[in-house]
């Protein structure tokens, strides 16, 4: 029987926030080898494994064309030179936060994420905030506000995933490149950097990797690990609508939670719960803002607010 489209879509995006959300316990493997480290192994790999892609699907001569269009258009270059910087402070801050037991916090950050790419949008994009957008984001705010006064230091790890994740999604809205070929280019433009700092890790006898050891195919398995879902993401996104690829987005944050939770013991107490409940109430109000139920109730309200005015 042949899928459909839309199914393929949804099985697809699924993958591919499945699979994110599962990838703690890859990178709690190599929880010894230091996150920069990490880091640099995951850039060098997934640009290798993303050239074998280009070369096996033969979509080199549109990669090159794909190159020269950038490198004639500053504007483009440094969106994708800004973007691939980000992505990669993004990769090691979820690195560091696996390996020094942050599950929890950076699954925070994942459910924030959709939040600040709003406000994102609006200061940025001067897009309009509806009525119950603006409610989402003040309920999220005094989520990670009470996190903050309970423990006494702010959720660092989760703000700065949530920010560079939104950041890294406007850059690659205004650039505006395919999944394949946005990431070949910008681990291409970092490989050169994080190539020289795994070299002279070697020379001063420091690094992990080993081709006959453990952590060899962990380090070299993470350019697969990266690319596959982000291809399935790319390949799913294309197929559904906006909307189901809101819902199914938080997939990745609500297994790493409960990862965090059960397999790594992190401690969820009731300031966790009461931050978590608001990020969620914000997250239903953000998913349901421009359904019916949601416009009918603002009228009401709206109307109210008259009429006690009057």
């Amino acid at each position: 029987m042949k899928i459909d489209d839309y199914k393929l879509g949804v099985l697809y995006a699924a993958g591919a926030y499945i699979l994110w959300g599962f990838l703690p316990l890859y990178w709690k493997m190599a929880e010894h080898v230091p996150a920069w480290e990490i880091l640099a192994h995951r850039i060098v790999w997934s640009f290798l494994f993303m050239m074998v892609v280009v070369f096996a699907w033969r979509k080199w001569r549109a990669f090159l064309q794909e190159c020269r269009s950038i490198l004639t258009d500053s504007r483009k270059l440094i969106g994708i030179t800004l973007a691939s910087i980000i992505i990669s402070i993004n990769w090691v801050t979820y690195i560091w936060a696996v390996n020094n037991a942050h599950v929890v916090e950076a699954s925070l950050g994942y459910y924030i994420n959709p939040l600040v790419s709003i406000l994102l949008g609006m200061l940025v994009l001067k897009e309009k905030l509806s009525y119950w957008q603006f409610i989402a984001f003040i309920l999220a705010g005094i989520g990670v506000l009470n996190m903050t006064m309970h423990f006494g230091s702010i959720p660092w790890v989760a703000i700065l995933l949530a920010l560079s994740f939104a950041l890294y999604g406007l850059l690659k809205k205004t650039v505006q490149l395919g999944a394949m070929f946005g990431l070949t280019i910008e681990t291409l433009i970092i490989t050169p950097v994080a190539f020289l700092y795994l070299a002279q890790t070697h020379l001063s006898g420091g690094g992990a990797f080993s081709f006959q050891s453990f952590d060899g195919l962990i380090l070299a398995g993470s350019g697969v690990m990266t690319a596959v879902p982000l291809l399935l993401f790319a390949s799913g996104a294309k197929r559904i609508p906006l909307s189901m690829v809101g819902f199914l987005q938080y997939f990745a944050p609500t297994i790493m939670l409960f990862i965090g939770v059960i397999m790594f013991n992190e401690p969820f107490t009731n300031v966790h719960l009461v931050t978590f409940s608001l990020i969620w109430s914000a997250l239903v109000i953000y998913s349901l803002a421009n359904t019916k139920l949601l416009l009918k109730l603002e009228t009401k309200l709206r109307f109210r607010k008259r009429t006690f005015e009057k």
